[in-house]
């Protein structure tokens, strides 16, 4: 999707507001599920948003924090590559809605002076940004949301896993490192 990048487009300035950015604050495993899960924590507050991901995406984002090197490029590198070789250069990412208990990411490129706008998983956009050291951004609206969710009388253990998450350090976060 194509998006218009005039000086008057209101409706990217007003996503941009409601845009909160975040960073990486770990990538461990869920002590409960044994799944993988990034953290997100607003750089400006202890707001944090953890997303459960797939296996091989958490291996994508692993490799790159720690900046392993493999000798062939892996699917998100192929990515990069393919969106430099159009001569586009992403911008951003964002976490851009929760609906049914999953996310939804968008990724924000560039090319030709327009913007453009591509649905992802956000393990992939997240994967995605960390190669091209490019900012990653979850919407008010998921943050809010996702807060309710942990509030929810029907989720307890949500809220008490938010709880724990806002509350590690980062030795907690070394033992359920992957």
């Amino acid at each position: 999707m194509k998006i218009g990048t005039e000086p008057g487009d209101s409706v990217v300035a007003a996503a941009a507001k409601a845009d909160v950015e975040m960073q990486i604050r770990g990538l461990m495993i869920d002590p409960l599920t044994n799944m993988p899960i990034v953290v997100l924590k607003d750089v400006a507050s202890d707001t944090v948003l953890p997303i459960w991901v797939g296996i091989f995406e958490a291996n994508a984002i692993q490799e790159e924090l720690e900046k392993i090197a493999r000798p062939r490029p892996v699917t998100h590198d192929l990515l990069r590559n393919l969106v430099r070789g159009l001569n586009a250069v992403v911008r951003k990412v964002v976490v851009s809605e929760l609906r049914d208990d999953t996310f939804y990411a968008v990724i924000w490129m560039e090319q030709d002076g327009e913007t453009v706008a591509l649905d992802a998983r956000p393990s992939d956009a997240i994967a995605l940004a960390l190669r091209w050291d490019c900012p990653i951004y979850a919407s008010r609206a998921v943050l809010d949301n996702a807060k309710q969710v942990a509030e929810g009388p029907q989720n307890v253990s949500s809220d008490e896993m938010r709880r724990w998450l806002e509350g590690l350090n980062d030795d907690d976060l070394g033992r359920y490192k992957m």
